[in-house]
């Protein structure tokens, strides 16, 4: 396979393997996201819940592009993702798979939730720690710590977002609702109103949808760190793209950087202008050999992915200047060339989409009832009413949506869990938690991150030892 020999082939295919088990994990673990509103308002018995919330899982993840699954390899410079050992590769692939599904299994277990993103996110990171240790370089460089600040705040903002547009959305209901049907607790065993269960099943639906779209991305992610190390001359570019279509697009970005006035631009943005300006020339003077993007050798193509997120990231400093010295038209023309020609790079083959997808939506039909039961019974001392359910909800879709669109990844368990105690808070004030509860989920919140990082860490420099 792919030219590799027996034992490359055999771990290439247990890493694919980990990271379909990682998604079908994550998938039962947040499934509880989605299903715990309209099970305990008895909108769905638990079976149909899990099954209508599989099948949305599984939608999402082909319907949300790739900008998250970018966000999460791009975590890593390329010198660190394409080592010319590809043994050592593979103990930075091992490391991030054990300590993501350790992790999240044991926190299933326990029945508390916890995030997958600052599970996997943690785990890049002290991978790429760990390596500043043991390379010559020195230094701490092998993060980009840029993207990593970006996806730390989203992944800080987002809970207190949902606690607090919770808290409004019931105040808003409140207000605006005549029925106060939508305010108790439901009847034992007994289906809400149609048009409440309307609104619950559409909200569940658009949790499970939004969650495939961000959270399957994660898992797209990780299988492309996967290919990208262990096979690089396969994937590490898109072998599809023609380097006609390609040049054309590096020949407009050269002309638009011609058109910008230097002298305008202060001195970080004159040395973002220039490495800018040298990524590109070094990239068009490889697509000037005329060879296929398959002909290229490894280091090649290496050179050419690292020339692109480098190109990305100077090109988006000076868009967001206001010394930029290019008219609105011609900042759209330089923003939309470089993201086609970012296209050779940011991509995932359809069947590694379709691997994800269907493990996440496999994951949310099993496994649920642990997690199930801490958000519908443990955060808040009532039951889960109908406007609670359908608050907190609406409120996780929305933000995971918006961050999707966005490009960042965010921890749905967190929005939701939030949002259902944002709107408990807003019934009968912070007194209706239940202060264990909180208190362990925050506990977990506080330590996923620093957990991950030091667990992949070490394992990483265990298994470049070993390996």
């Amino acid at each position: 396979m792919f030219g590799l020999d027996t034992s490359l082939t055999v771990l290439l295919l247990l890493c694919l393997l980990a990271a379909a088990a990682f998604e079908f994990i994550n998938g039962f673990h947040d499934t509880a996201n989605a299903v715990a509103t309209v099970i305990y308002t008895n909108s769905l018995k638990p079976w149909a819940a899990v099954i209508w919330s599989g099948i949305w899982n599984a939608i999402g993840v082909f319907a949300g592009g790739i900008a998250v699954a970018m966000g999460i390899t791009n975590l890593l410079p390329t010198e660190l993702l394409l080592d010319t050992n590809i043994y050592h590769n593979i103990a930075l692939i091992l490391s991030l798979l054990i300590t993501a599904i350790v992790w999240n299994l044991g926190t299933w277990y326990f029945g508390i939730p916890c995030s997958s993103s600052h599970t996997l996110i943690g785990s890049i990171i002290g991978v790429g720690i760990a390596f500043a240790f043991i390379s010559p370089e020195g230094g701490f460089n092998f993060v980009n710590w840029g993207k990593a600040g970006e996806i730390g705040l989203s992944l800080l903002l987002s809970p207190l977002l949902g606690f607090s547009l919770a808290i409004l959305l019931m105040y808003i209901l409140r207000q605006v609702v005549v029925s106060k049907v939508i305010f108790k607790e439901p009847s034992a065993n007994t289906p809400p109103p149609f048009w409440i269960r309307l609104i619950l099943l559409l909200t569940c639906t658009g949790v499970s949808f939004s969650h495939g779209s961000n959270d399957g991305q994660k898992g797209v992610g990780l299988v492309m760190l996967i290919l990208i190390a262990i096979v690089p001359g396969y994937f590490t570019l898109n072998l599809d793209k023609n380097t006609t279509d390609i040049r054309d697009q590096v020949v407009e970005v050269k002309a638009l950087f011609a058109k910008i006035d230097t002298r305008e631009l202060n001195q970080d943005e004159m040395f973002q202008y220039n490495k800018a300006t040298n990524n590109i020339a070094h990239f068009d003077s490889l697509l000037l050999t005329g060879a296929a993007i398959g002909n290229f050798d490894n280091y090649q193509k290496a050179a050419l992915r690292k020339d692109l997120v480098l190109l990305g990231k100077s090109t988006k400093v000076l868009l967001a200047s206001k010394n930029l010295s290019l008219s609105f038209s011609s900042k759209q023309k330089l923003k939309k060339s470089v993201e086609e020609i970012k296209s050779l790079t940011e991509y995932a083959p359809f069947w590694v989409i379709v691997m994800i997808s269907l493990s996440l939506g496999l994951g949310t039909m099993i496994g649920w009832k642990r997690i199930v039961t801490t958000i519908g019974e443990k955060i808040g001392k009532q039951h889960l009413t109908y406007a609670q359910g359908a608050s907190a909800e609406l409120v996780a879709a929305s933000t995971i949506g918006f961050s999707t669109w966005l490009g960042l990844p965010v921890s749905t368990t967190h929005v939701l869990s939030s949002g259902v105690a944002g709107a408990m808070v807003a019934s009968k004030g912070i007194k209706n938690l239940q202060t264990k509860t909180i208190k362990t989920i925050a506990l977990a919140w506080l330590l996923t991150l620093p957990v991950s990082i030091i667990m992949s860490g070490l394992l990483f420099l265990l298994f470049r030892w070993i390996l």
